[in-house]
């Protein structure tokens, strides 16, 4: 079965086209090193949960919005080998982060079931 790396990711909304922006371009090199699939998701229907949610995970501001993307590789150690490449890339060094990366969630998953 294939490998899952997961994100949750407060986006400023001030800063969502530069996101954007910044998303397609880190997309078209994580598939040019090999990633099966990447998938950027804007929230819709994410509320503040009492608890837990994804704006609690994140801690995200009144301003802000959830961002949940997902890269699906062969393998871990495709996955491994594809994230130092992509980690070493110049293009993805460029500019400033349009978000903080302190806040996002992030993790690799082994995936046990795909209907």
């Amino acid at each position: 079965m294939p490998y899952v790396d997961g994100f949750v990711v407060p986006v400023p909304k001030a800063n969502l086209e530069a996101y954007k922006a910044l998303a397609r371009k880190a997309g078209e090199v994580w598939k040019e090193y090999g990633a099966l699939s990447y998938v950027e998701c804007i929230g819709d229907d994410v509320p503040y949960g009492q608890l837990t949610s994804f704006p609690r995970a994140v801690q995200a501001k009144e301003d802000e919005i959830v961002i949940f993307s997902w890269i699906v590789y062969r393998s871990r150690a495709e996955r491994d080998a594809i994230n130092a490449k992509v980690m070493a890339d110049p293009r993805l060094k460029e500019g400033d982060m349009p978000f903080d990366g302190k806040r996002m969630i992030f993790g690799g998953f082994d995936m046990w079931l795909e209907m």
